[in-house]
């Protein structure tokens, strides 16, 4: 019988296990006495096996099919404080409080931009293509960026891109609160377009490369909980200013100091150190620098001190693993590999997941809101900035579901579950919308659990298996090329309702919506893996190859 410190180096590279099981080296054990499945290297004739926890400290014994006992060596479990965690976390997260706020302070930005009492300006009298342009602005340069980010992204590394994100955020922002015409203002948009495109590729990138694998369930679907948060700033903010003459620009302006400290608080971070050992194992510098940098980088992102041992050996057991994986490969990928062999299969599913995301129909419920509460005798139906707000709340809380279980139950759990309950009350609106207009309750609550069941599964679950399913060295162009399919397909959407509408009606439509969900949910079932609890590198060697 032995005794494990979890803060012991390993000879081998760390396995990182949920806290429910256990890793056996060089056996694989069947069941354990609490029966928590365990995950090893290779299958050997064993029977079971016995552990006691102690502070923090392990003890395993093993009985094999000889009678013997023999001592197991458990998997590593990362340390690390969450003070040390956090601001790697918070200043990437505002690149998607800052898309979020860019969603809620438009709705609000272009009724004070066209009334002629409120605008504080002569051109106010936009046309329906003109006002489009404004509200679409930053679509088209999401859409630009997402493309930009695809042959620079891994040549700027996660934390470059970053804070180039922070700078067109804040020119975007400022240029379009100060535009002293339609033309700047349509310019404005623009840049704060690229900058979401920018943001929206490099944050979930660097949480996933930066956090403990533990908790990076935890943390990406807390990047998704800052743009629904960002909604929300964006409608309190516009409902403060829609009063104000020339409120537009302030409510634009908004972001500007956001955007100032996130660029700030990325200055201070390290880079990735995984981007840093890629960039060593392409060739791109001395191998014995990026490595040193990368030690310094993951020693600072833990909260210990410069040059220390675990970190090193973290370090340099990821270097094996690099080396292992591409072996006989160039590593770094040509420029179409993203669409062969395993990154094609990550990129069919991180790609599939974003694209149900947005055909699903969520622009169009949310797009329902309004007249289904007023329908069912909401007053506050009648005002559109207050629906909105109760909307982001729940939105809200139930996206605090999915950060607090992510790690927990797991990442198909919540899929499965979440997609079946969107396909549900998108059945649920059809119907009201077809036979049911007499029972209100029906649309109410069809609704809230379409909300509810997105923000636990498509919205937060789908970024997160984007972040951590493509293999390091086509990670940055698999993103580039999931965040694209996100916002093509937004555009798509939003651009097609319209004439769906009118072509099918809202009944049908909201039935073909059902259907698509349906589909999707055949999609998560049959092709999308569980990752929870395990590396980066493991679900690259393990589910990938």
């Amino acid at each position: 019988m032995g005794w494990y410190n979890p803060t012991m180096a390993l000879s081998k590279p760390p396995l990182l296990v949920p806290s429910n099981s256990w890793v056996l080296r060089g056996k694989k054990v069947i069941e354990c006495r609490r029966n928590y499945p365990l995950i090893g290297r290779k299958k050997e004739n064993l029977v079971g096996v016995h552990f006691v926890g102690c502070k923090g400290m392990l003890r395993l014994k093993v009985s094999a099919s000889s009678g013997e006992g023999e001592e197991a060596e458990p998997g590593y479990i990362e340390e690390f404080s969450w003070s040390s965690v956090i601001l790697p976390f918070i200043f990437p997260a505002l690149g998607g409080l800052l898309f979020g706020y860019d969603i809620g302070a438009t709705s609000g930005a272009t009724i004070s931009l066209q009334s002629p009492e409120l605008s504080g300006m002569s051109w106010y009298n936009l046309s329906a293509v003109q006002l489009g342009l404004v509200v679409s602005g930053s679509l088209y340069g999401a859409l630009i960026g997402s493309i930009l980010a695809y042959p620079f992204a891994d040549f700027l590394g996660r934390r470059r891109e970053l804070i180039i994100a922070a700078i067109l955020y804040l020119a975007g922002g400022s240029l379009t609160a100060c535009a002293p015409g339609l033309g700047a203002l349509l310019l404005g948009r623009l840049v704060y377009g690229l900058g979401i495109g920018l943001a929206m590729h490099g944050a979930p990138l660097y949480i996933a490369e930066t956090c403990p694998s533990q908790i990076r369930g935890t943390l990406i679907s807390l990047k998704e909980l800052a743009i629904v948060l960002g909604i929300l700033l964006g409608f309190f903010v516009g409902s403060y200013e829609i009063d104000v003459i020339g409120g537009w620009r302030y409510m634009f302006g908004f972001s500007a100091p956001i955007a100032l400290l996130m660029g700030f608080g990325m200055w201070t971070l390290p880079p990735s150190p995984r981007w840093l050992l890629l960039r060593a194992i392409q060739g791109k510098g001395p191998l014995q620098e990026y490595k040193e940098n990368a030690i310094g980088a993951l020693s600072k992102l833990r909260g210990r001190p410069a040059g220390d041992k675990v970190s090193e050996k973290q370090i340099e057991d990821t270097i094996i693993s690099l080396k292992t994986a591409y072996t006989d490969e160039e590593a770094e990928g040509n420029f179409l590999e993203v669409l062969q062999g395993p990154s094609l299969k990550a990129f069919t599913i991180g790609g599939g997941l974003v694209l149900f995301q947005q055909i699903t129909g969520q622009p169009s419920v949310l797009y329902y809101a309004g007249s289904i509460l007023q329908s069912a005798g909401f007053s506050a139906a009648a005002d559109a900035a207050r629906v909105s707000v109760v909307i982001g709340i729940f939105k809200s809380l139930m996206t605090a579901v999915a950060v607090l279980k992510a790690d927990d139950l797991g990442r198909r759990p919540l899929l499965i579950g979440g997609v079946s309950g969107i396909a549900l009350s998108l059945f649920l609106l059809s119907a009201y919308y077809k036979f049911l207009g007499s029972y209100p309750f029906v649309a109410v609550s069809a609704l809230l659990l379409y909300v509810g069941c997105y923000q636990i599964s498509f919205g937060p679950i789908s970024w997160l298996m984007v972040s951590e399913i493509f293999p390091l060295r086509t990670r940055g162009k698999g993103i580039s090329l999931a965040v694209l399919t996100n916002f093509g397909s937004n555009a798509i959407v939003t651009f097609a309702f319209s004439p769906l509408k009118e072509l099918l009606g809202a009944e049908n439509l909201f039935l073909l919506f059902g259907v698509i969900a349906l589909l999707s949910l055949v999609f998560v079932v049959t092709s999308v893996p569980e990752t929870k609890g395990l590396t980066l590198e493991e679900i690259e060697s393990k589910i990938l190859k």
